[in-house]
């Protein structure tokens, strides 16, 4: 089996009710809960699901948006194959008004302001995005019940990536590249609807930071608890705001070795040690990130680059080493990889 797109959505359709299955068991598993606020007095605090009614479950809340994306992105494309009834009941249970109005009271709090930015408001405009381009009756009332946070967040993101000097170049959340990508087709879709500030700010923040780079040192990746490549995010992002006569030269210039399969130490899958580990079980996405990236960096050159063979082959090899972890492993690993998976064999 190759590996092009249409063999990568003949997989996902196999694999579509595990994936959904997965996602909803996470979504509304209450604990264990990473909680995150901060404190302004001596309390008493609210529990996680008192603040997060809507994203309370998948052990941290950009895990359990990530899981209602899975459940809505599978629900779309494959909705013979994926159980309906179900999904469709616990996404109204958790998409309401009145849910989604307490989740945009918590960010518009002055100590939250920047809690999960940029990686959670990435994740939660991919979700807006996906609800808002549905034709549905309940993709409809989803969306109508999303879309104050939403706003909010695109605005808030819009505000802050001007005032962002130097980009993160990191393997994990804090990721500039990765954010951004999650957050574009929201943007564009905003951009044709008549408002370009989100999609502005996004291109002129990815040219601002990333033009320049040269022979970047991917040979040092990856970092222990990565679960994405800083080189790769950053290729797969200027490949959506550059044209093509301005990126495969660029591409040409950040990572010179991509056709000979270098640097190797992002063509090879990173090996997994202790999954009950949540640092390391990290690797199990990187594998499955690097294969998205892999693929979306194949799907933008011409069909005679020959850079796209070993990239493609890669992100197989990287795609299977990591894949089988989707369900049945640890909780560590299972309550977000699934996004990754759906990320790569949706795309």
């Amino acid at each position: 089996m190759g590996f092009e797109r249409e063999d990568r959505h003949a997989l996902l359709r196999v694999r579509a009710d595990e994936y959904v299955r997965v996602a909803l068991e996470s979504a509304t598993k209450p604990y264990p809960v990473y909680a995150m606020f901060i404190a302004t007095d001596d309390g008493p605090y609210p529990t996680h699901r008192q603040a997060h009614p809507a994203f309370y479950g998948s052990f941290d809340w950009h895990s359990c948006v990530e899981m209602h994306w899975v459940a809505v992105r599978l629900l779309r494309m494959f909705p013979e194959e994926t159980p309906g009834e179900w999904a469709r009941s616990t996404l109204d249970q958790l998409l309401t008004p009145d849910h989604l109005e307490q989740e945009l009271a918590f960010f518009q709090e002055p100590q939250h302001r920047g809690w999960e930015r940029p990686y959670g408001w990435g994740w939660l405009l991919t979700l807006a995005y996906e609800l808002v381009t549905w034709d549905d009756p309940d993709a409809r009332r989803w969306w109508s019940a999303l879309e104050p946070l939403a706003y909010d967040l695109e605005h808030a993101l819009a505000e802050w990536l001007p005032k962002l000097t130097y980009p993160v170049r990191s393997g994990v959340h804090s990721n500039s590249a990765f954010s951004l990508s999650r957050s574009y087709d929201y943007a564009l879709r905003r951009a044709e609807h008549g408002d370009r500030h989100l999609l502005d700010a996004i291109n002129d923040a990815a040219i601002r930071w990333f033009e320049g780079d040269t022979e970047y040192p991917a040979h040092y990746e990856p970092s222990g608890s990565d679960f994405l490549s800083a080189a790769l995010c950053e290729a797969e992002m200027m490949g959506k705001v550059f044209p093509e006569h301005r990126f495969l030269p660029w591409l040409d210039r950040f990572l010179p070795g991509l056709a000979a399969g270098q640097p190797a130490a992002i063509f090879h899958p990173a090996t997994v040690t202790d999954a009950s580990d949540g640092q390391i079980a990290h690797l199990h996405g990187l594998n499955i990130s690097r294969a998205w990236a892999m693929t979306q960096l194949a799907d933008r050159l011409p069909a005679d680059d020959p850079r796209r063979a070993p990239l493609l082959a890669s992100a197989e090899w990287q795609a299977t080493a990591a894949l089988p972890q989707v369900s049945g492993s640890d909780y560590m690993v299972e309550h977000w990889l699934a996004v990754y998976a759906v990320l790569l064999l949706a795309n």
